[in-house]
């Protein structure tokens, strides 16, 4: 009887120590734009320091389409339990749903918030040869042209486009918008003279600035970007009070994910983005850390989503 006890006991042990262990299941981190990318940067980041913490596998899924939101679309199709989270950015959380002939695929109603990871300061630049010198100068030469002054962006209704359409709206420009496909050709088009300026964000055009090749208007922020401290805001170049939407980057879940596996993803990030070297990661992205929990991250995009439905109902429809 006693070798029995000792053998019940012993397997009980193994028992526990197996359950103490972490999933060894790989954690998948949908990222739904292609590899390179600001957000791919970010997610590859998250991924192996959360692998790191949790000690378990990770594997970074590109998914890219539909503007950031056809890797969402697939989250929402996954299981509900924790093995399966996405980088998130802006244009696909609380802009596209509100895009006039969009799919009705709403992530704010479909998914869970987890966290919020980085804010991507915006910028307004221009060609330092060719275009205007300030914001204020950009605004008198838009008005006195009837033809206005053209800028470009990322693309129609992306962050960098509503930027630019809400400072036009708070000053009465008339800037006139001409899409690219994406931030890296909208910045080059200001840098070869395509365009005036152009609308994008600091980590397409940082680089340039620094090298001369393009002069920053102001950031659309009411603060300047620590990443950036040397560039004056809009605020303070001549649009007193000016603050952009914001432009972000978060994780998501699929919903009906348990509030406890959420919560610990979320504590896990928080550790990560508040590590200082990999502050110093993200900063190199030039974007900034900006760490909010599932309910703060929640209410936050409920609120921007509310702000940029009311600025994209606004927009003339071609």
């Amino acid at each position: 009887m006693r070798v029995k006890y000792v053998v019940l006991a012993a397997m009980l042990v193994l028992s526990g120590a197996a359950h103490a262990q972490p999933s060894q299941k790989p954690l998948q981190i949908i990222v739904p734009f292609a590899p390179g990318g600001s957000a791919d940067g970010i997610g590859r980041i998250i991924a192996q320091e959360l692998g790191t913490r949790l000690g378990r596998p990770t594997v970074v899924e590109n998914k890219p389409g539909a503007g950031g939101s056809l890797g969402l679309v697939l989250l929402s199709k996954s299981p509900p339990d924790g093995d399966t989270i996405a980088i998130a950015a802006a244009g696909a959380l609380v802009i596209n749903p509100h895009v006039p002939g969009s799919s009705g695929f709403d992530p704010l109603k479909e998914l869970a918030p987890v966290a919020r990871l980085i804010d991507i300061p915006l910028v307004m630049i221009a060609n330092p040869k060719t275009g205007p010198k300030t914001i204020l100068e950009a605004i008198a030469q838009s008005k006195a042209s009837p033809d206005g002054l053209s800028y470009g962006s990322t693309g129609v209704n992306s962050s960098q486009h509503l930027s630019a359409e809400v400072l036009k709206k708070a000053t009465g420009a008339n800037f006139v918008h001409v899409p690219y496909r994406g931030s890296g050709p909208a910045a080059l088009a200001a840098v070869a003279g395509e365009v005036p300026m152009t609308s994008t964000d600091l980590t397409a055009a940082h680089e340039n600035i620094k090298a001369g090749n393009l002069r920053s208007l102001g950031v659309y922020r009411i603060k300047r970007a620590r990443s950036a401290p040397d560039l004056p805001t809009i605020a303070e170049s001549g649009v007193p009070g000016f603050d952009g939407p914001a432009s972000f980057i978060g994780v998501m879940a699929p919903r009906g994910t348990p509030p406890a596996v959420i919560r610990k993803l979320s504590s896990e990030i928080a550790a990560i983005v508040a590590d200082p070297n990999v502050q110093e990661k993200i900063r190199g992205l030039s974007v900034e850390p900006d760490y909010a929990d599932e309910q703060a991250f929640g209410q936050f995009m409920a609120s921007e989503s509310e702000k940029l439905k009311e600025v994209i109902r606004s927009l003339p429809r071609s």
